[in-house]
């Protein structure tokens, strides 16, 4: 009788080995975040890029607590009800942090909340407005949920003209039901970045694809292409991670050429930016698009 070995998943490469964040500059951003009572995605998810980006003066910081009402199969963000719980004085304190730290570009993100009726739009408005009050040259992207497909909440944060107004797709069409909580879909987030562009509130529209989940090179090619026939100016992929043992295995490890070939096949659909790297992220070297 022959024993059935299921397969392991691969090894993780040396190319995505990277030494921990340090640095005097670092470490002082680091305590005056705690000191501030901030969520930064940056040290959350343990971001390898989050020295250099901090460095550049860019940071991603979530707001709307640390319970999402949705359980995506990669995320590692804990799953609840929050209970419409809002902490109103936050949008104040992120401004201000902005003042304080330097920061000259904010990444807004936030975790989903089915739990309000504008799933959190209000709250992301009012946190871009007191930005443009406290730093009027700082420039902000909000990192948005889908709101259930909701454009009228979509309308509230857009009226706050952020300057980047960004979703992402995750992954290919074909894998969506696999990778997103049921409530999410690849047309339903096409069509926030579609609104998004038609609007003409924000500057650039964004999105972005984990890869290594078992998504062929033709149907990455499909996305870009429905990606920018819905407008969307800035494309990023990066590599999928495993977070635990419960999320989502890692199919392959896309090799860091693999990704300078995506890039110059996302150059040549017609993108403004194009960013690609085994260990780049959906906010990675965002502020260099206008830099460009």
């Amino acid at each position: 009788m022959i024993d059935l070995i299921e397969p392991r998943p691969p090894r993780k490469p040396d190319w995505l080995k990277v030494r921990l964040p340090a640095g005097e500059r670092y470490e002082q951003l680091k305590e005056k975040v705690r000191t501030l009572d901030l969520h930064t995605v940056c040290q959350e998810a343990m971001c390898p890029n989050v020295a250099e980006c901090w460095g550049a003066g860019t940071a991603t910081i979530m707001i709307l607590g640390d319970t999402c009402t949705r359980g995506c199969h990669f995320c590692n963000v804990k799953t609840g009800s929050p209970r419409g719980e809002v902490d109103w004085l936050e949008p104040k304190r992120v401004a201000e942090a902005v003042r304080e730290l330097g920061w000259k570009y904010l990444v807004l993100t936030a975790v989903d909340r089915d739990d309000l009726a504008d799933g959190g739009a209000a709250i992301f408005a009012h946190t871009v407005r007191m930005i443009h009050r406290l730093v009027p040259d700082a420039k902000v992207e909000c990192l948005t949920g889908d709101f259930a497909g909701d454009l009228r909440a979509l309308d509230l944060v857009l009226e706050a003209e952020p300057e980047v107004l960004a979703h992402n797709l995750e992954t290919v069409r074909r894998l969506q039901p696999a990778v997103r909580d049921r409530r999410a879909n690849f047309d339903q987030s096409l069509a926030v970045l579609m609104h998004a562009k038609r609007s003409g509130r924000v500057r650039y529209t964004k999105t972005s694809l984990m890869l290594g989940l078992g998504e062929s090179e033709a149907e990455i090619e499909e996305t870009m292409e429905a990606a920018r026939a819905g407008g969307v100016d800035i494309f990023t992929m990066g590599q999928y991670l495993q977070p635990t043992k419960r999320h989502l295995e890692v199919v392959e490890f896309v090799t860091p050429e693999k990704f300078a070939r995506l890039k110059h096949l996302g150059l040549s659909k017609g993108f403004q930016q194009v960013v690609s790297s085994p260990l780049s992220r959906s906010s990675y070297h965002a502020e260099q698009v206008f830099a460009d």
